[in-house]
């Protein structure tokens, strides 16, 4: 579905426009393409007195192939492609402004779609009131500089454990790659938490899935296609379910990417047993499981039947709690394996006139956030992401009105693509990020709804 208005924004006209009018100017984003730098330009790098990660951080990323920069190696007039700043040193809310004398010379200087990635510890993890109050206000930090800079620049704050384990290093670095990189393109706001876990390095960071069997639901159109589509680019053997009435848009996606076409209704009793045969039989195991099918019957609740109540909760949410325990008591995941749950912006916010289709997505951040220690202890890690206004065939339905609301109540001013989704699933999925559990990541331009 075409944005008619951000085109016209890029135009010279448009941009004269806008300008005068003050209204939404939404950036052209700088998404993944094979062969980009990490990053196009250079990298400043500061840390706060004591921080802990700053040194291995600096060897990862010229390693990486990314040109670094210190607070006093940027003279004025560079353009910066990101700020890194290691925050794990401030013990103290007064020292809050080590991070504003490093950020504030240069917060003009990124340039468009630039990065800005803050590190921290949990707070939960701190040893004093105090440091634990001033890591807390990192969040408000990075969620103000993500609507301020504009332009496409996006801000996170990755909060890390245990920088000394090696799953948890190399969990860094995976995710430094991906929130560096036009993977991450409408991701912004967002505070990701890395801890212990197992973690392995891919041999080739442009294949980071080669060799692992990763099963898609809800393949065949939309965000299914599309992550479908980016997990075997990164080297992934797919195999894409969905159901027998999408049998040819199915066939029509496994054929194109060398995928496992798999034609199942999840809701059927004997679903579950039926999958798990395929798995076993075919493949001897599934390293990563993409529950990704959903469906909405939307009325407001005082009108909405008990049909369309059960149907979007069997498919949302019941369905992916069978699936999963199945194919845990078979063991068909094994250690180092991954499950990644989409939910969605309405299961934080909620949305008038989807309670069902709110319920069942709140309730797979629920499943993600129980399931997430029981499962740390056999070596799987299980995320959600939860996407925002995203261009499909839904939203393409929705009132004109309302559909421009939902592409411009964002930090990005615009909605995001089934591209955005899937590489946000693909980082989740890969080997090397099994230290990020129990993690909601939104993929929705930090959206203005549950922010």
């Amino acid at each position: 579905m075409t944005d008619r208005y951000a085109s016209f924004v890029q135009s010279g006209v448009g941009r004269g426009l806008v300008k005068r009018l003050g209204l939404p100017d939404p950036p052209q984003l700088r998404r993944y393409r094979s062969g980009d730098p990490l990053i196009p330009g250079p990298v400043l790098l500061g840390a706060a007195p004591g921080g802990r990660l700053a040194g291995g951080i600096g060897k990862l990323l010229t390693a990486a192939g990314v040109e670094l920069r210190d607070a006093t190696d940027v003279t004025p007039g560079t353009r910066l492609g990101a700020f890194v700043y290691d925050a794990t040193g401030i013990t103290d809310s007064t020292a809050l402004r080590q991070l504003y004398d490093c950020l504030h010379p240069h917060a003009r200087s990124v340039l468009p779609s630039g990065r800005v990635i803050v590190l921290g510890t949990p707070p939960t993890e701190c040893s004093t009131p105090r440091q634990a109050t001033a890591q807390r206000a990192l969040e408000g930090l990075t969620r103000s500089i993500g609507k301020e800079f504009g332009r496409g620049v996006t801000a996170q704050l990755v909060h890390v454990t245990d920088a000394d384990n090696p799953g948890t290093a190399t969990s860094l670095e995976a995710t430094l790659r991906f929130l560096l990189s036009g993977r991450s393109a409408y991701v912004s706001g967002q505070v990701i938490q890395i801890g212990a876990g197992q973690a392995a390095l891919p041999t080739d960071w442009d294949r980071p899935l080669d060799g692992q069997v990763v099963l898609v639901t809800g393949a065949a159109r939309g965000i299914g296609a599309a992550l479908a589509r980016v997990l075997a680019r990164d080297g992934a053997q797919v195999v894409a379910l969905d159901v027998p009435a999408a049998g040819d848009e199915l066939a029509t996606v496994a054929n194109d990417i060398g995928a496992t076409a798999v034609q199942l209704d999840l809701t059927a009793p004997d679903a579950p047993a039926r999958l798990a045969d395929h798995l076993s039989a075919r493949h001897g195991r599934v390293d990563v499981v993409v529950h990704n099918a959903g469906i909405t019957r939307d009325r407001t609740l005082g009108r909405m039947d008990v049909d369309r109540w059960d149907q979007v909760i069997d498919v949302n949410l019941s369905s992916q709690e069978r699936i999963n325990d199945l194919l845990l008591e078979r063991e068909l995941i094994p250690t180092g394996g991954r499950i990644v749950s989409v939910s969605s912006i309405a299961g934080i916010a909620g949305n008038r006139g989807q309670t069902n289709y709110a319920t069942s997505k709140a309730g797979v951040i629920g499943l993600v956030e129980s399931l997430a220690p029981v499962l740390t202890e056999r070596g799987i890690s299980i995320n959600a992401v939860a996407p925002g206004f995203i261009e499909t065939r839904l939203t393409a339905r929705i009132p004109l009105v309302l559909r421009e609301a939902g592409r411009r109540m964002n930090s990005l001013a615009q909605g995001g693509l089934p591209v955005d989704v899937a590489e946000t699933i693909s980082w989740l999925a890969w080997p090397a990020t099994g230290a990020v559990s129990g993690n909601v990541v939104r993929v929705c331009g930090q959206s203005l709804l549950g922010a």
